[in-house]
């Protein structure tokens, strides 16, 4: 298992975290652009059934809906995102952000980071 993938989200331990992907079997067309859309390696294909698989479900980054949207035939949901919310509200994410900003400014100040340049309206 990929260590970053699975590293705590915003100090809480990715395993007591319910988000990844369901595949409807039903709906699924077995297009593929959930398992070469995801970064994260989350699925795998299943080439006999022609679907995928969650296989990694961990790895799903929390808050990402990426193949859903992508998805067309509608055939993967996620629990909804007022549980991401109530994560957010119940262990005082947004103070633990603040911190985490002030604690390592030179990470993030888009002044100084070694960024893309795209977060200032600048194209590539």
């Amino acid at each position: 298992m990929n260590e970053t993938f699975t590293s705590p989200w915003q100090g809480i331990s990715r395993r007591e975290i319910s988000w990844n992907p369901t595949v409807v079997d039903e709906l699924c067309i077995g297009c593929g652009l959930c398992v070469t859309g995801c970064g994260r390696k989350v699925y795998r294909f299943d080439f006999d059934r022609k679907i995928p698989v969650v296989v990694d479900p961990l790895h799903c980054m929390v808050g990402c809906v990426t193949c859903a949207n992508t998805c067309p035939q509608h055939a993967i949901s996620f629990p909804p995102l007022s549980y991401v919310h109530r994560l957010i509200k119940g262990h005082h994410l947004m103070k633990h952000a603040q911190k985490v900003l002030q604690e390592n400014r030179e990470q993030y100040d888009h002044e100084k980071g070694a960024g893309s340049g795209l977060a200032t309206g600048q194209r590539s």
